[in-house]
């Protein structure tokens, strides 16, 4: 040591001598930190009975239970191994916090983001212990692990069950938890057959349920070009046939119109093909299925695909059988097959006309090449073999001819007999100013009914038929609006009507009253057989009152509710939000109310009733017969005045007495 000293000058041998002198202080005087034993830790934090406290609260935090700590896979570490910056007792809350990363480097480095979420930028983040617990961490492999696929759908429906956090981050899937639990893949998940998917299975990227990326990102598993992979880790076959088929083509070309498995098959909610709510069970595989994207203008269009495909298999002798709940006839995945389908050009398609008499004998076993070649989807009809289109046409002919022939007939006898009706004794009903207004209000109610209509069920064949032509929907609005205005018009002229003596006359007979209540009891018992009297009705029946009052009520209703409708910028104005979907309700369906009464109520009593059958003519003559008018209003005082000899009866239109006096 000397000689090592006298080598070295003065202030080196000092620096020397001082840091040995520190060292040996160290090592002789600091005698190190004891370690912080587990029991210690338990004295303060330790509860045997947690039992009803939440899994996320504070007291959780707090306290641990040592049956969890016991079974965990970290029951052989001490509690400071996890809380590396406690390292005295008593300590500070806040010194707790456990970076589970310093042991599991690898999860750590691989966990950086989870959907949209990235880690240290977002609190919503879940951290390791909201999935795999706290004190309680047990393997997946072990029941209780939250993390086994018994458990981790509830897992995982903490965050994406919960409504705040799915709006917060505008997640579409409201319900995902729920929906695969319903699923053939949540049943048997659930039900212990752990080969089954589960969450984690399919979000999880390269194999690790530690990177769980957006739908939108490109390495993700649920990415729209990944699906068919990440299905294909369990359905291989289903996969390889998938890519060798037209979709799974145009897939890896990039093209995302191309359905893959989810579009058909759904996502969370897959059901089996054997249950009929299924998407691609053998009843709704066509039209559920298949036809959202067959049947899509635009898609149609773009890729120079024939429309019309789906009609043409529901005319069919294989979508009537289908429709009628057949589940063994062919739909589109018995020709086209479920995955591999691949377009007629294509000789290995099972549509291809060398491989139709294979395809066709799966089910109809002696079938001949020629007949397995005849088109199945051509024009729409029943069927479309050269024989069964002469077939066709001659029974259109005929359906043409025959029916056309009868309603020929019944409309001349049915002239025949109003003529009847016209000639016998008439007495006057409405004046000539009443049956311009009766006129004017039917032609435009009519004319509202069918314009109005057009527009809710604009795809309806009728609709087409009236309006389909080019700028043939423009025309309904202006004949909608024109027909409005002199409706609107029309109650105007009835409000100066009822101005008149005649009017207020009118006005005063058509006021409800008691002995209408009484009638319609009296009517309602004799018709059931009930009671023995029929009621005598005077100049307006309750029916007649009842008909015009819902008229004055609905005419209201629909002005106002209609032009809020028509001057939609002036209702925003004034109304607050809300208001024109309130008045578009009460248009469509006052419509209904109003369409359904006149069609049951004032047609039933003025045509259809049997005493009145063909109809009353005074809507076009004014006149009505005379023993139609006593049978109809037999305590009506003009009635008495007939009867006396007061009144003429004839055909003439000038029963001036009758005018004055009838209405």
């Amino acid at each position: 040591m000397m000689r090592r000293i006298s080598s070295l000058g003065f202030q080196e041998a000092l620096k020397f001598l001082i840091t040995v002198t520190v060292f040996l202080t160290a090592f002789l005087f600091v005698s190190p930190a004891k370690a912080i034993k587990n029991d210690e830790c338990m004295d303060c934090h330790g509860d045997k009975d947690l039992s009803g406290i939440n899994d996320r609260g504070k007291e959780h935090s707090l306290f641990v239970a040592e049956s969890d700590f016991t079974r965990s896979v970290h029951k052989k570490l001490s509690c400071v191994t996890c809380h590396k910056e406690i390292t005295e007792l008593p300590h500070e809350e806040h010194l707790s916090r456990v970076e589970c990363g310093s042991c599991h480097e690898e999860e750590a480095e691989i966990y950086q983001w989870h959907g949209h979420l990235k880690v240290g930028e977002n609190l919503d983040m879940p951290g390791c212990a909201d999935c795999h617990g706290k004190h309680d961490i047990v393997s997946s492999s072990e029941k209780e692990s939250r993390v086994n696929p018994l458990n981790l759908p509830k897992t995982c429906g903490v965050c994406h069950e919960d409504i705040d956090l799915v709006e917060k981050y505008e997640i579409l899937m409201q319900h995902p938890v729920e929906l695969f639990k319903s699923s053939i893949h949540g049943k048997a998940s659930l039900g212990g057959i752990y080969l089954a998917a589960t969450c984690n299975d399919c979000h999880s990227t390269e194999g690790t349920a530690h990177k769980i990326l957006a739908p939108g990102l490109s390495a993700s598993a649920v990415n729209h070009f990944n699906i068919p992979q990440t299905c294909g880790k369990c359905h291989k076959s289903i996969e390889n046939d998938y890519w060798e088929g037209i979709h799974g083509k145009l897939v890896l070309r990039g093209v995302t119109d191309s359905p893959v498995c989810t579009g058909c098959h759904g996502e969370h909610g897959i059901l089996s093909p054997d249950d009929p709510l299924s998407a691609v069970s053998p009843a709704r595989v066509a039209e559920a299925t298949c036809s959202p994207c067959h049947e899509s203008a635009k898609l149609n269009e773009k890729y120079g695909i024939s429309t019309g495909r789906l009609k043409t298999w529901v005319d069919s002798y294989h979508g009537l059988k289908s429709k009628a709940g057949d589940v063994t006839v062919a739909n589109c995945a018995s020709c086209h097959g479920a995955h591999r389908i691949l377009p007629s050009s294509d000789q290995t398609s099972s549509i291809h006309s060398d491989n139709l008499q294979s395809t066709c004998g799966s089910c109809h076993p002696a079938i001949s090449v020629a007949v397995a070649n005849i088109p199945i989807h051509g024009a729409p009809g029943v069927s479309h073999t050269p024989i069964a289109a002469v077939i066709q046409k001659i029974y259109i002919y005929l359906i043409v001819i025959i029916i056309g022939g009868m309603l020929l007939h019944w409309l001349i006898d049915l002239r025949k007999e109003i003529k009847a009706v016209s000639q016998k004794p008439q007495i006057r009903r409405m004046t000539y100013n009443e049956v311009w207004q009766h006129t004017f209000l039917t032609v435009t109610f009519v004319l509202l009914v069918i314009t109005g209509f057009s527009l809710r069920f604009s795809d309806a064949w009728w609709v087409r038929l009236l309006f389909g032509w080019e700028g043939g929907f423009p025309i309904r609005g202006i004949i909608h609006r024109v027909s409005a205005v002199l409706f609107v018009l029309t109650s105007i002229w009835h409000i100066a009507y009822l101005l008149t003596d005649r009017g207020r006359q009118f006005l005063k007979d058509m006021m409800p009253a008691n002995l209408d209540i009484k009638q319609m009891s009296q009517l309602v018992s004799y018709n059931l057989g009930i009671g023995n009297i029929k009621p005598r009705f005077g100049r307006f029946s309750y029916i007649e009152k009842a008909e015009y009052w819902a008229l004055v009520w609905g005419t209201a209703i629909m002005v106002v509710s209609g032009f809020f409708l028509w001057f939609d910028n002036f209702a925003t104005k004034l109304f607050p939000k809300g208001f024109l979907d309130v008045m578009v309700v009460i248009h469509y369906y006052e419509a209904w109310l109003a369409t359904l009464a006149i069609l049951i109520w004032h047609m039933y009593s003025t045509v259809f009733n049997p005493g009145v059958y063909p109809m009353n003519p005074a809507w076009y003559t004014g006149k009505m017969p005379v023993d139609l008018y006593k049978h109809e209003h037999p305590e009506d005082p003009i009635i008495k005045e007939l009867d006396k000899g007061k009144l003429p009866v004839s055909n003439d239109k000038s029963n001036s007495d009758g005018e004055s006096k009838n209405g």
